[in-house]
């Protein structure tokens, strides 16, 4: 077999099995997750309080940083 041709061979198969993952339905995603869902527990969720400002030292963050941030409405105003 050619270089050629076991290129070709090795394209039409990875189309092949890209074309089946294509097709899963919803349906079968959603049965997969299901089934799958009991052996993912999520954490619970942890309650967080906020720290004292005092109590953060040893961050410096670089001025054109600090001034892309101020600039952000999100954040600065």
């Amino acid at each position: 077999m050619s270089n050629h041709t076991a290129a070709r061979a090795s394209t039409a198969s990875r189309e092949s099995t890209a074309s089946r993952e294509s097709e899963v339905s919803l349906a079968e995603l959603r049965g997969d997750c299901a089934r799958m869902a009991p052996h993912w527990a999520a954490p619970k969720k942890a309650v967080t309080t906020p720290v004292k400002p005092s109590l953060i030292h040893g961050v410096t963050v670089p001025p054109s940083s600090a001034r892309l941030i101020d600039a952000m409405g999100e954040y600065g105003d």
